[in-house]
C-alpha cells in the first residue's frame, strides 16, 4: 500500500489549546466515537451524546490514565522510538474523520507508525476490541502502516511491571467498515439536526 505522507499537513490543532482541541474535536467523528460503532443501537447512542454531551466528566481510573500516559509515552520513546503527539489530524479524504494518536514517528522509507496508551486494572489476554476499532481509524485517518498498542497494568492505582506492548497491523478490512459505520453516524447526525 502507497501510504500519503501529506498527514503534517492535516493537522486540525496541535493540541496545546485543549479548548480548541476539544471544539474541533466536536465537530467530527474521532477515533473514540468510532470505537463505540458496533451495531445500529450504537450508532444512536453514539449520535445522542454527539448532540447532547455526556455526563461522565471522569473519574480516578481516567485521572491515572491521565497521570500515567507522559510517564509512559516517555517509555515508547526510548524503547521503540515513536514520539509523544496530541495533535488531532483529519483524514486525508473527509474533513470529519479525526484523530489524536498518542505517538507518532516516521519511518526510514516514509512508513507512518502510531501509538496508543492505555492503563487498565486487568489482565489482558487479548485487546478489547473497542481499542482496536480505535487503532483501525486512526491509521485510516493518517495513513499509518500499524501502531503499537502499550499498556500498563496497576493494581489500586500502583503500576505493576514494565507497560506491555503489541504491534497491530493495519486492515482495510475493518477500516471499511468503520467508514461506513462513520457516515452512519454523520447520517443520523444530519437528520437530527435539520
Amino acid at each position: 500500500m502507497s501510504v500519503s505522507l501529506s498527514y503534517r499537513t492535516r493537522i486540525v490543532t496541535d493540541g496545546t489549546d485543549r479548548m480548541a482541541w476539544m471544539r474541533a474535536r466536536a465537530r467530527g467523528i474521532t477515533a473514540t466515537d468510532v470505537a463505540k460503532l458496533s451495531t445500529p443501537r450504537s450508532i444512536e447512542a453514539a449520535a445522542h451524546q454527539k448532540l447532547y454531551g455526556s455526563s461522565f466528566s471522569g473519574n480516578a481510573y481516567t485521572e491515572h490514565g491521565k497521570t500515567r500516559e507522559p510517564e509512559i509515552a516517555a517509555w515508547v520513546l526510548q524503547e521503540h522510538g515513536i514520539s509523544p503527539s496530541q495533535a488531532l489530524f483529519h483524514a486525508e479524504t473527509d474533513l470529519r474523520h479525526l484523530a489524536t494518536p498518542d505517538g507518532l514517528v516516521e519511518r526510514t522509507g516514509g512508513s507512518l507508525e502510531l501509538a496508543e496508551i492505555k492503563t487498565t486494572n486487568k489482565e489482558w489476554r487479548s485487546i478489547p476490541r473497542h481499542y482496536l476499532r480505535q487503532i483501525w481509524w486512526q491509521q485510516y485517518v493518517l495513513g499509518a502502516e500499524r501502531t503499537l498498542m502499550v499498556w500498563e497494568r496497576h493494581e489500586n492505582f500502583v503500576p505493576v511491571g514494565d507497560p506491555e506492548c503489541r504491534w497491530i497491523d493495519r486492515d482495510e478490512n475493518e477500516i471499511e467498515r468503520l467508514v461506513r459505520l462513520a457516515m452512519s453516524l454523520i447520517d443520523t447526525l444530519i437528520e437530527r439536526t435539520t
